[in-house]
C-alpha cells in the first residue's frame, strides 16, 4: 500500500530542461532578472520581489497592450491593489495570437459530444467566426461594459461567444444548461445582460433534455435582455422559437465574410472580463468579477509554468461550462495548445468513454477529479492496458483533495513514466494557489509546491505560521487575478467580509492547509466545514481518504455538530457500491481503521447508509448545509435545490435531522 510522502516519479532530465518553467529561468539568467538555480528559488523571488516578478511575466510573453502601464502594481494593500494601471489589453486578441501563424490545418478544438461526432475545428476558422460574430454583436449594440450570458453546453459555440464577446469589451458570464431556472435567474439577474446565448437543450447519459421552456423562463426573468443568440443544438434542423423576443440563429450570427481589419477592444486595468459565481448552495451566488490584465497575466503563468502546455500540447479536462475549469481550458489557447471539447457524461455508454476519447484525440494533458480516479478503480479501468496513450503526459487531479492512492492508481494503472499534478485554487482567482511543476518529484498525496507569484501559507488561529500542521490557507501578498470585485457590493462590505475578516489585510481563503518542510502542500478540505472535535480540527478529506479505500464505499460525507456544554456530535454517512451491504462487520471495519489509520478523534459517533451523497452543480460535497440541516435549521434557508446536482438528495437528511433533534445546540 502507497504511503504518503512516498517518492513516485522523477522527472527525467530532457522533460524537466525542455520544460517552459526552465526556459524561463534561463531567460532570467539571459536578461540579468534574477538570478535563481531552481524552482523554490524562483518561487521565493516571485512573493519577494513581485513587481519585479510579474513585470517579467509581461515582458516574457510580449503582452500587447495599447498603451503602456504606469506601474506593475500601486501598493501592496488588500483588498484594491491596482495591476498594470495605464496598460490597455484584451484577452482574447492574446488568446488567438496562434492563429496568426497557424496554418489552414492546425487544429485548435477537437470536440465531441453525445450528440455530435468527433470533429476538428481549425486555428485560422474559430479565429474567423470570432472576429465575424464579435462584428455582428457589436452590430447588435453591444458595447464594452455590457454583460451577456450564456446558456450552452460545452461546445465550440460557446468559446466563440465568448470570445466574441470579451473581444469587443463585453463582460461574459456562463451557466450550464443542465442548471435550473431559479439557479440560472439568481445569477444573471444580478448583472443585468443585455444578451443571452441559448440552446434547445443537451444531453447527457443517452438521454435528451429538451431547455426550451426553461430558456422562456429566464428570457422572462431577465427584462435587461434585449437579444437571445439560439443555438439549434439537438435539433439542428429546427428554427429559433417563434415566441422569444428579438431571436438570431447561431448560423446567422457567424455567417458572412471575415473581417480582417477587425479592432480588439483594448480596455483599461480595471475592465471586467468576465463574471463567475460561487456554488450559491446559501443564498445569493456571489457575483466574482475578474479583469482582463489580471486574468491574462495570471493565464500565461499558470498555463506555460504549472500545466508545461506548448504548441504540439493537448489539453484534455471534462468540464461544464457552469465551472471555471472551462475559463481554464479556453486559456489553454495562450500557449498555442489545442483543447478537447467534450458535452455528455465521463460514464456512458461506458466507464472508460474519457480515455477512449483521450486516445482518439492524441491527449497530451488528461484532467480528472479524485472521485473521477475512484469510480475507475472501483469499476476495474485499466486505461494504459486498453488504450493507447503514447502521447499522454501528464495528469492533473482538480476538484477535490486527491489522496496517495489517487497518485498511485494513475502510475499503476495509466502508465510509470507521467507528471501526476494535483492542483488548488479557485473560482474566486481562475488558478491556483498551489499546483504544480515539471521539474520536481511527485510525492504520493502531495501537491508539489506554491505558484509563482502566490504568496501562500498556513496559518493557525492567531496568525502565526505552521509548518507540518495543518492551518489556514491564506495569501499575504496581493495577486493580479484577485477579484476586482463582487457585482452589486459598492461598498465592497461582501467582499471584505468573505476573504479578510479573519485576518485583516490578508487573504483567508477558506480551505485547511498543509505545507511540510520541503514546501509539498496538502489540502484537507474546506475550513468553513471543519471537524472541531474536542479541541482538534480535523479536515474532512482526511475521514474521507480512509473511508473510501474500502471496495464497499461508493462516496462519503461527515460533519460535526456542536452541543451546549460544549460537547460534539459526528456522524458519518456513506452510499455504498453496487452489490454491497451496510452491516455491523463494515462499520467496524470503518472504525477500526479511522481509529489506526489517524486517531479517535476521527472516528464518528454513528454511521449511516444513505441514498445519495449531495452535491453542488460544480461538484463540491454539501457539508455545510447538512451540518446546518441537523443543527435545526429549514432546508430552504440552508441550500437552493436549484444549485444542487440532485436536489432530493437532501431529502434523506431533512428526514434525519427529527430524529436527533437531542443533538441540537
Amino acid at each position: 500500500m502507497v504511503v504518503e510522502g512516498e517518492l513516485l516519479w522523477e522527472p527525467r532530465a530532457r522533460f524537466a530542461h525542455g520544460s517552459n518553467v526552465a526556459r524561463y529561468i534561463a531567460w532570467l539568467h539571459h536578461e540579468q532578472r534574477a538570478a535563481v538555480a531552481d524552482y523554490d528559488e524562483l518561487w521565493r523571488w516571485s512573493v519577494a520581489d513581485p513587481a519585479a516578478f510579474w513585470e517579467s511575466i509581461w515582458d516574457y510573453f510580449a503582452v500587447e497592450s495599447g498603451t503602456p502601464f504606469h506601474a506593475v502594481l500601486d501598493g501592496l494593500a488588500m483588498p484594491g491593489t491596482a495591476w498594470f494601471p495605464g496598460a490597455t489589453v484584451n484577452y482574447v486578441e492574446h488568446l488567438l495570437r496562434h492563429a496568426r501563424t497557424a496554418d489552414d490545418h492546425e487544429v485548435v478544438f477537437h470536440h465531441v459530444s453525445e450528440v455530435r461526432p468527433l470533429a476538428h475545428l481549425g486555428w485560422r476558422e474559430l479565429a474567423r467566426q470570432v472576429r465575424v460574430a464579435a462584428t455582428r454583436l457589436r452590430e447588435l449594440g453591444v458595447r464594452p461594459g455590457d454583460r451577456v450570458v450564456s446558456y450552452l453546453p460545452n461546445v465550440p459555440e460557446t468559446a466563440v461567444a465568448m470570445m466574441a464577446t470579451v473581444a469587443i469589451g463585453g463582460v461574459w458570464s456562463s451557466a450550464a444548461p443542465e442548471f435550473g431556472v431559479a439557479t440560472v435567474v439568481d445569477r444573471f439577474a444580478q448583472i443585468e445582460p443585455v444578451l443571452i446565448f441559448a440552446a434547445d437543450g443537451y444531453r447527457f447519459g443517452g438521454k435528451d433534455f429538451d431547455r426550451t421552456p426553461q430558456v422562456r423562463e429566464i428570457v422572462a426573468a431577465l427584462p435587461t435582455v434585449r437579444q437571445v443568440v439560439w443555438l439549434s443544438y439537438l435539433d439542428e434542423s429546427a428554427a429559433p422559437p417563434a415566441d422569444l423576443p428579438a431571436t438570431l440563429a447561431w448560423a446567422d450570427l457567424v455567417s458572412g465574410a471575415d473581417v480582417p481589419d477587425f479592432r480588439y477592444e483594448r480596455v483599461g486595468h480595471d475592465h471586467p472580463i468576465w463574471i463567475l459565481f460561487s456554488s450559491g448552495t446559501t443564498g445569493l451566488p456571489k457575483a466574482i468579477v475578474h479583469s482582463h490584465v489580471g486574468v491574462l497575466v495570471e493565464h500565461l503563468k499558470v498555463m506555460h509554468f504549472h500545466l508545461d502546455l506548448k504548441p504540439g500540447s493537448t489539453m484534455f479536462f471534462h468540464s461544464t461550462t457552469g465551472w471555471m475549469m472551462w475559463n481554464l481550458l479556453m486559456a489553454a489557447l495562450l500557449t498555442g495548445a489545442s483543447v478537447v471539447l467534450y458535452d455528455g457524461s465521463p460514464a456512458h455508454p461506458g466507464p472508460d468513454r474519457l480515455w477512449e476519447l483521450a486516445e482518439a484525440t492524441g491527449a497530451t494533458f488528461f484532467g480528472a477529479s479524485p472521485t473521477f480516479v475512484q469510480l475507475m478503480e472501483k469499476a476495474g479501468v485499466r486505461p494504459g492496458k486498453t488504450f493507447d496513450l503514447s502521447r499522454l503526459e501528464s495528469i492533473m487531479v482538480a476538484g477535490a483533495p486527491a489522496t496517495p492512492e489517487t497518485f498511485e492508481w494513475c502510475y499503476r494503472n495509466v502508465k510509470r513514466d507521467l507528471w501526476v499534478t494535483s492542483q488548488s485554487g479557485g473560482t474566486e482567482l481562475c488558478s491556483g494557489f498551489v499546483g504544480g511543476s515539471p521539474t520536481l518529484p511527485v510525492y504520493a498525496g502531495e501537491i508539489q509546491t506554491r505558484s509563482l507569484g502566490m504568496d501562500v501559507h498556513a496559518w493557525n488561529d492567531v496568525g502565526g505560521e505552521v509548518v507540518d500542521e495543518v492551518g489556514e490557507l491564506v495569501v499575504t501578498s496581493p495577486f493580479p487575478s484577485m477579484p476586482l470585485r463582487f457585482w452589486d457590493d459598492p461598498g465592497g462590505e461582501r467582499y471584505r467580509d468573505s476573504y479578510f475578516s479573519t485576518f485583516p489585510g490578508v487573504w483567508r481563503h477558506g480551505d485547511f492547509l498543509r505545507i511540510n518542510e520541503r514546501g509539498g502542500c496538502f489540502i484537507h478540505g474546506r475550513s468553513d466545514a471543519t471537524l472541531n472535535r474536542f479541541g482538534v480540527r480535523i479536515g474532512t478529506a482526511e475521514i474521507y481518504r480512509v473511508v473510501e479505500q474500502e471496495p464497499e464505499i461508493a462516496d462519503s460525507l461527515i460533519v460535526c455538530c456542536g452541543l451546549q456544554g460544549g460537547g460534539y456530535y459526528m456522524p458519518l454517512f456513506v452510499t455504498l457500491a453496487p452489490g454491497a451491504q451496510f452491516t455491523g462487520e463494515l462499520r467496524d471495519r470503518l472504525n477500526t481503521r479511522l481509529r489506526r489509520d489517524c486517531s479517535p478523534r476521527h472516528v464518528p459517533d454513528e454511521i449511516h447508509e444513505v441514498p445519495a451523497i449531495p452535491y453542488t452543480l460544480t461538484g463540491k460535497k454539501m457539508e455545510i448545509p447538512v451540518r446546518r440541516i441537523l443543527l435545526g435549521m429549514p432546508p430552504a434557508e440552508v441550500a437552493s435545490r436549484d444549485a444542487m446536482a440532485d436536489p432530493s438528495a437532501l431529502d434523506y437528511f431533512t428526514a434525519f435531522a427529527f430524529t436527533v433533534s437531542v443533538h441540537r445546540p
